[in-house]
């Protein structure tokens, strides 16, 4: 009875010790700052069961939660911040339907000076493409409050019908850095191709 006692306190200091050493390994690559590479044009990502590639002049960032790529884009036509473009993936089935989403991005946005929804093919798969201009509202964290209003911003979306659910693209950015950038984001929608 007693070597079965010895037994059970020496497991249970081993895994307090591992769990311990786990969050102290955790905590330290958080501390980290993210790693950044310059994703080539033939580099494929994929989600939802496709594919795309990334323009060659976006960055891919490090990973964060509920995406399933980041790219950085750099600054254009005087702008002197750059945009994002993230991409999201959240299963068969989920990620709610293609108006609401549409809707939530326009209610990211005040003073909306110009907003259109179009409907596109890529590759035998459905495309809902939208454009909001206005004021963002840079909205972030978990209950996605405005990080501060950021005037003359855009945003160009697009939602993938995927065989295996929505994908979806969000790329915001100052004005004239998306138009900059509008041909990459082309570039990038038309490179989606079912895996």
């Amino acid at each position: 009875m007693m070597s079965f006692r010895i037994i059970l306190l020496m497991s249970t200091m081993l895994a307090l010790s591992s769990c311990n050493k786990n969050g102290q390994e955790q905590q330290a690559q958080q501390q980290q700052p993210p790693m950044l590479s310059q994703a080539p044009a033939t580099t494929p990502t994929s989600a939802g069961g496709v594919t795309w590639k990334v323009p060659s002049s976006w960055t891919v960032e490090a990973e964060r939660p509920m995406r399933v790529g980041t790219y950085a884009v750099p600054a254009g036509g005087g702008d002197a911040e750059g945009g994002e473009c993230a991409a999201y993936y959240f299963g068969a089935n989920q990620g709610g339907d293609v108006q609401a989403n549409v809707d939530r991005w326009a209610a990211q946005f005040e003073g909306v000076t110009g907003k259109t929804q179009t409907n596109s093919e890529v590759h035998g798969m459905q495309v809902t493409n939208v454009v909001i201009k206005g004021t963002y509202l840079a909205p972030a964290g978990p209950m996605m409050q405005s990080q501060g209003k950021k005037a003359h911003y855009s945003l160009l979306g697009a939602i993938i019908d995927a065989p295996n659910g929505r994908v979806f693209f969000k790329f915001t950015g100052p004005d004239k850095t998306i138009e900059a950038s509008k041909a990459d984001f082309d570039v990038l929608l038309g490179s989606v191709t079912k895996e």
